[in-house]
């Protein structure tokens, strides 16, 4: 098991390395200059190439490629109006759009990204599983039908269409809950709540419907089996069938998909968070993409590669725990 840790780790380094490198070239390529960005209307050439050497952008791509490889892991200095700025590892870049130290952007805004993704998975894979094995119980009953109808319109809404018709309908129309703002937990836990009411059921509309309708096929055919086959004639209870030798195994597909999407999530909700003018880390890569904010365009992407990437590691180990037939190469 440790030596398969070891090498899924090492494939994590150069997975992330390769991410960094290809969206540090798409920027270097294709992005407009950020130093005449910077310098604004009332500029000179004399000026933009002053900004653009005290950026370091009148370096090599792989000078400057490899000086922020090397701030992940010693931090970096930069010259902000002639002073320096110290960036603390790991150094995730400086926005000069906003004049701050993008990994502090992040992390003021990362706690209502989790607190979003989080929320709307408890929702999502409660829904998804119980409809599911509903389903898969009574299959070809009404109950199964009516879920199916269900399934098939949360997949049809887009989410930013569910957002702005729960606004009206709950907020301006019927008045039973408040526009969502910025109140912590600690505050006021109930208007907290409320808070994220909305967003929660929008994020998680959509996936409760992809696991309903993957949750009721892996269990009919899990049903099918030789293994619960026996286990029925054995004259093992019914409940008991259903949990130990049905459920299990159906399960490892959701862990799969369910370890994917959180960690996506994880990285923000972007429409969500924009419609709903949550400030996570969704709503600050918008703005940044808007304003060409090419170092938290560049730090958001990469703290998505590494949530994905941890979130496919975690699943992997998940898999044996889950389902006994599952084993690691290690563990053999």
């Amino acid at each position: 098991m440790i030596r398969y840790i070891t090498g899924r780790v090492l494939g994590m380094v150069v997975v992330l390395f390769l991410v960094t490198l290809f969206t540090y070239a798409i920027f270097f390529l294709l992005s407009p200059d950020p130093a005449a960005q910077i310098c604004g209307k009332n500029c000179t050439p004399e000026l933009i190439d002053q900004i653009r050497t005290n950026l370091g952008l009148d370096q090599p791509f792989w000078t400057q490629f490899f000086t922020y490889v090397g701030g992940l892991f010693t931090g970096r200095t930069f010259m902000v109006a002639g002073a320096p700025v110290d960036c603390a590892a790991p150094c995730l870049g400086y926005s000069f759009q906003t004049s701050q130290l993008v990994g502090d952007m992040i992390v003021q805004r990362l706690p209502i990204s989790v607190t979003i993704a989080l929320g709307a998975a408890v929702l999502w894979v409660l829904a998804g599983l119980v409809t599911g094995v509903l389903s898969a119980a009574k299959e070809g009953a009404f109950v199964d039908r009516f879920f199916a109808g269900l399934t098939l319109t949360a997949m049809s809404i887009p989410n930013y269409v569910l957002a702005l018709v729960l606004q009206f309908v709950l907020v301006v129309a019927l008045g039973w809950l408040p526009f969502p703002q910025a109140v912590s937990f600690t505050d006021d836990p109930g208007r907290w709540f409320l808070n994220f009411l909305m967003p929660w059921v929008v994020l998680a509309a959509g996936y409760a419907a992809t696991y309903t309708r993957l949750t009721r096929a892996n269990v009919i055919e899990t049903l099918q089996e030789n293994f619960v086959r026996t286990a029925r004639a054995k004259g093992l209870a019914p409940a008991l069938v259903w949990r130990r030798h049905a459920l299990r195994p159906a399960l490892t597909p959701i862990v799969t998909i369910f370890g994917l999407d959180l960690a996506g999530l994880l990285g923000g909700a972007l429409i969500t968070e924009k419609v709903f003018g949550l400030n996570g880390v969704g709503k600050l890569t918008a703005d940044s993409i808007a304003a060409n904010d090419q170092p938290v365009i560049m730090a958001v992407t990469l703290l998505s590669a590494v949530f994905v990437i941890v979130g496919i590691l975690v699943v992997d180990l998940l898999y044996s725990v889950i389902d006994p037939r599952v084993r690691t190469g290690g563990a053999q």
